[in-house]
């Protein structure tokens, strides 16, 4: 088990892991939980300790999820598209989302140190694979990572991006140190209720809402997903005010991915997303003002489109049918530039 420094550089400043307190406690910083820990106690996430006064992240090291994907099952469609990307997570996450569709792992708290993977191998597994990326996914980052960040500075050394797929309750101070080394991320945008954030996923509205702002004032690639599930989160008001925010605030180019609901985990009985719920919503952000919205779970072409001209530039039909039209990232017919990372 690896010891956390308990800081990282970016330029001149410093993110400190913790904060020591006068009652010898210590504050975890890795989220917005700011979880205050007594010697031995392990934060909201299960997975971060104040072992000796000072933070220790109980999953370095230890990955129990690792697959080869396509960079649009994150997704991330505006970011090299077609290419793969080693992904993975660990057990644990700081939220308790009830239709969680990797529950097994995020709500596990139990660390199988026996699956021991330093930074150095996994940047080789990506090597070995021509992974182009590297997905830090499945679970909730932010709660590790500390781990992540040591795989992603040597990542980066060897000439790899880093993905983050996140709920988006990460500390703003770790967001000004992700602008160092992280390259994109998918954030979800879960709903427009802080009620519903507080209490059925253990999070918060407003919070999310500063981390995506920060995210692309970081220079982060972002886009954006809403898992809609019928009755919860996709009222015409809520939809309306989610996507005004996306295009006001992020901007009308940062892409919404709008996502079909399954029963699954806590949420077995409640119905799947109907499609004209999804339709309704992408009609909704077009209202907005929203360039690039896509549907997923629903097995549609998700082609992009130029906003100019409406030429087809990018071609997607599954994860195996992609075909990149763009010219240096620009359109082909009139060279409007579409905003994403090409190469």
């Amino acid at each position: 088990m690896v010891l956390q420094k308990g800081f990282i550089m970016r330029n001149s400043r410093v993110f400190e892991y913790y904060t020591p307190t006068e009652d010898g406690r210590i504050i975890c910083n890795l989220c917005y939980h700011k979880c205050k820990l007594k010697e031995t106690q392990v934060g909201i996430c299960g997975v971060n300790q104040n072992v000796n006064g000072k933070l220790k992240t109980l999953v370095y090291g230890h990955p129990v999820a690792l697959h080869l994907d396509p960079v649009e099952k994150k997704p991330l469609y505006h970011f090299l598209p077609h290419s793969n990307v080693l992904s993975f997570g660990t057990v644990g996450c700081n939220f308790q989302c009830p239709f969680c569709q990797n529950w097994d792992i995020s709500q596990n708290k139990l660390v199988n140190e026996e699956i021991e993977v330093s930074g150095e191998q996994m940047v080789q597994m990506a090597l070995d694979n021509s992974a182009s990326s590297i997905a830090y996914t499945y679970n909730e980052p932010t709660i590790f990572y500390p781990y992540a960040k040591d795989i992603g500075i040597i990542a980066k050394e060897k000439g790899i991006k880093n993905i983050f797929v996140s709920n988006g309750f990460e500390s703003e101070e770790m967001v000004k140190d992700m602008a160092s080394w992280v390259d994109a991320a998918n954030i979800d945008l879960k709903s427009w209720s802080d009620e519903y954030y507080k209490k059925i996923l253990k999070g918060g509205l407003q919070e999310v809402k500063n981390i995506l702002k920060a995210l692309v004032s970081e220079g982060i690639w972002v886009e954006v997903t809403t898992l809609l599930i019928d009755g919860d989160n996709d009222s015409d008001a809520d939809l309306e005010a989610m996507a005004s925010f996306i295009a006001d605030e992020l901007g009308v180019y940062v892409p919404w991915h709008l996502s079909a609901f399954y029963p699954n985990y806590k949420m077995q009985d409640h119905d799947a997303t109907k499609l004209s719920t999804l339709n309704r919503a992408m009609e909704i952000g077009h209202d907005a003002g929203l360039e690039y919205i896509y549907l997923g779970n629903v097995g549609v072409e998700n082609d992009t489109f130029c906003p100019i001209c409406q030429t087809k530039v990018i071609e997607r039909l599954g994860y195996d049918h992609i075909i990149n039209h763009l010219n240096n990232g620009k359109c082909p017919s009139c060279g409007t530039y579409i905003e994403g990372v090409w190469r």
